[in-house]
């Protein structure tokens, strides 16, 4: 593609329909902005001042004139259409078709950190096994994640640049959303609303893994949090019996 020089490699299942989107845009502007430049140039330099010849007044309303203008909107409104017809189908399939998740995770950000909720061995969320990490998302290759995105303060921006993902964090609103990873490696998570003082220290990580390598990842850390959960809820009983 085009712009792949200049983007971050591709991590999701939609991440290379947004990376063609923009490459039809750039494109299809750039061919009528490159005509729209060389005439501009051109006639500055062949209709220039010349010693002893006169201008010509034109108001522009002539029909030969005018029609110049006119054929150029054709193929700039089918450009327009072309754009406007794969961007909504690429908004369609990211933002309105969600399909069926494998898994799911909880994103709470503030200022200034990323809190993230893993489901543990039950693959549920809100259950004693649940694993809290802070800037820190671990994911499964190849899985297709429910992202349930929350704001405890003011509005952020969960945005995952190899997913090609941005998603608004709206105080008072839970936020339903969806990627699947495609390739294992370790990528950025940035907030990509400015949320105040500290907007440029809010960054995280994701940390893509194989199926065999999160399995075991999530078998430890669901031990960890269960026997956290053990602690706390058995710590009143011993003060009470004291």
């Amino acid at each position: 593609m085009i712009l792949d020089s200049l983007l971050p490699a591709t991590a999701s299942t939609y991440a290379a329909d947004i990376d063609q989107l923009f490459d039809v845009i750039t494109l299809l502007v750039m061919l009528p902005f490159s005509v729209a430049c060389y005439l501009f140039f051109s006639f500055i330099f062949r209709f220039r001042a010349k010693d002893g010849e006169k201008a010509m007044y034109i108001t522009g309303t002539e029909h030969r004139y005018m029609k110049w203008i006119h054929r150029a909107h054709y193929p700039v409104l089918t450009f327009d259409l072309i754009i406007v017809v794969m961007a909504v189908n690429v908004w369609y399939d990211v933002k309105q078709d969600l399909p069926e998740k494998e898994s799911e995770v909880r994103v709470i950000a503030q200022q200034w950190a990323w809190t993230f909720v893993h489901p543990g061995l039950d693959n549920t969320l809100g259950t004693a096994d649940d694993i809290t990490k802070v800037n820190e998302l671990h994911v499964s290759k190849d899985t297709l994640y429910h992202f349930k995105l929350e704001s405890l303060d003011v509005l952020h921006n969960f945005s995952v640049p190899v997913f090609r993902l941005k998603q608004d964090a709206i105080p008072g609103r839970v936020i339903t959303g969806w990627f699947e990873p495609t390739v294992t490696g370790e990528h950025d998570i940035q907030c990509a609303e400015i949320c105040g003082i500290g907007h440029g220290l809010m960054p995280a990580r994701i940390k893509i893994k194989g199926a065999a390598e999160y399995a075991k990842w999530v078998e430890r850390e669901s031990a960890l949090a269960l026997a956290r959960h053990m602690e706390e809820t058995s710590q009143p009983l011993e003060i009470a019996q004291r």
